[in-house]
């Protein structure tokens, strides 16, 4: 059930990330997720869209670098707590979070969290055991 999330490897300066989007834009694909992280001389766009084929096609065509992988997304309890109860549960199952980020739901009762961990299917298996939302594309 993981989803696949493009990140783009880019430098970092005005503009190249709005390059990104107005291309995916003009190009009728819609961003699910995006989250950015940055060093001083590039930056990795992480992104989910509806169609992760066609905008990776767009972004070759572009000629930007970068890979797809596989992500786990899942729904906490947007609550005071939800998301430690969630993270100990994987910490204590030996689940590695190699990075997450938030994103904004439609839902007012949850937050959905993606995370790219060290072991896909053991993490849906613990996040289902404890009742919590597992996301599918």
């Amino acid at each position: 059930m993981a989803v696949k999330q493009i990140s783009v490897y880019l430098e970092n300066k005005q503009g190249t990330i709005s390059d990104i989007t107005d291309l995916l834009a003009e190009n009728g694909v819609d961003l699910r997720a995006l989250c950015i992280a940055d060093t001083k001389t590039f930056g990795i766009l992480r992104i989910i869209a509806d169609d992760v084929e066609k905008a990776a096609d767009i972004i070759r065509e572009a000629g930007h670098t970068f890979n797809v992988r596989e992500v786990v997304c899942f729904s906490v309890p947007d609550e005071a707590g939800g998301l430690a109860k969630v993270l100990r549960a994987l910490d204590d199952g030996g689940v590695n979070i190699e990075y997450m980020y938030a994103v904004i739901a439609n839902k007012a009762d949850k937050a959905r969290i993606v995370a790219r961990v060290d072991d896909n299917e053991k993490t849906e298996t613990i996040l289902k055991d404890v009742g919590i939302e597992v996301i599918s594309e």
